[in-house]
């Protein structure tokens, strides 16, 4: 097995000034970022084909594009030859009724024996040691399982399983055969600075202004909701996600430095009430960049799953 990097790339705090030079070539600063999150993808996708893993492990905070990620890498593998295929964490949980209780008595969804580990284990052994498995289906509109499963062949190739516990050993991935699974971290890795060097914006504040996109254009939430539940996003995070970060055998960086030109077009069409300070505040941040309209990002983008087609 080849060895990958466990070393974690610091974050690049960039002037704002530079983005908005960069932005005066609209076309040009977007192409040349599509092209940089390309280029990792194809280097993530090389090293796992190096490793001799059949299984990747990939995890990332909210609104980090994992879910497109883990497909855009998975269509990277299968482009060299390989099989591959990407499997939700999110289709195995136990359903409604079978959820741990939280301290006031409601529905836990975030931890992870909302999963079925001894299901999700046996996948994971499968997987391993044949190449092959059968994974549950779940269904959000009934919160319950289907019963009905979806065959995954990846048998000389490489599997992505993606999702929020993907780096917890509880899933059983340390009992597996030396060498057989990795661990992807897909995270944001650039911040923005003011001309006096003072940071104007963090990975958070632009996890945030994605979330509260998607959330306005897609989810039927207003900017109240999404700022209201961030708080416990960015708890269950530090706690089930970066407290295994430490696993990650490789870094990789989903940001686009042309997004922060991008978000304040979304936020400043967005309302709130018992957050408007918040929202107000995250939009003045984002005035510190030229807006870009979202036509300019192209239709195969990542940041598509943001702001839709």
């Amino acid at each position: 097995m080849t060895l990958v990097s466990k070393q974690t790339p610091p974050k690049r705090l960039v002037g704002c000034e530079l983005i908005n030079l960069a932005g005066a070539d609209q076309a040009r600063f977007v192409q040349v970022c599509e092209q940089r999150y390309h280029d990792r993808l194809d280097a993530a996708a090389h090293a796992a084909l190096n490793s001799g893993a059949q299984i990747i492990m990939l995890t990332g905070p909210s609104a980090a594009g994992k879910t497109t990620t883990a497909r855009k890498l998975s269509q990277r593998i299968a482009a060299s030859g390989r099989r591959s295929a990407v499997i939700s964490l999110d289709d195995f949980f136990v359903g409604e009724g079978r959820y741990p209780k939280q301290a006031d008595g409601s529905d836990d969804y975030e931890c992870v024996e909302a999963l079925d580990l001894p299901v999700l284990r046996r996948c994971l052994r499968d997987l391993a040691d044949t190449g092959v498995c059968d994974t549950p289906i779940f269904d959000f509109l009934t919160q319950k399982p289907t019963g009905t499963t979806r065959h995954i062949d990846g048998r000389g190739g490489v599997v992505v399983i993606e999702g929020l516990h993907a780096f917890n050993p509880a899933l059983g991935v340390d009992s597996l055969p030396k060498g057989a699974a990795i661990h992807i971290y897909a995270g944001l890795r650039e911040e923005y600075a003011a001309p006096d060097g003072s940071r104007v914006l963090a990975t958070r504040d632009i996890r945030l202004a994605r979330r509260l996109t998607r959330d306005f254009l897609f989810r039927g939430h207003d900017a109240d909701f999404t700022l209201r539940l961030w708080p416990h996003v960015c708890r269950s995070e530090d706690r089930y996600i970066k407290a295994f970060k430490s696993r990650a055998n490789l870094v990789l960086d989903t940001s686009f430095s042309y997004e922060v030109c991008l978000w304040g077009h979304y936020t400043r069409e967005m309302t709130a009430v018992e957050y408007a300070g918040r929202l107000q505040e995250l939009c003045r941040r984002f005035a510190a960049f030229d807006s870009l309209p979202g036509t300019a990002v192209p239709a195969d983008s990542m940041l598509r799953e943001f702001i839709g087609q």
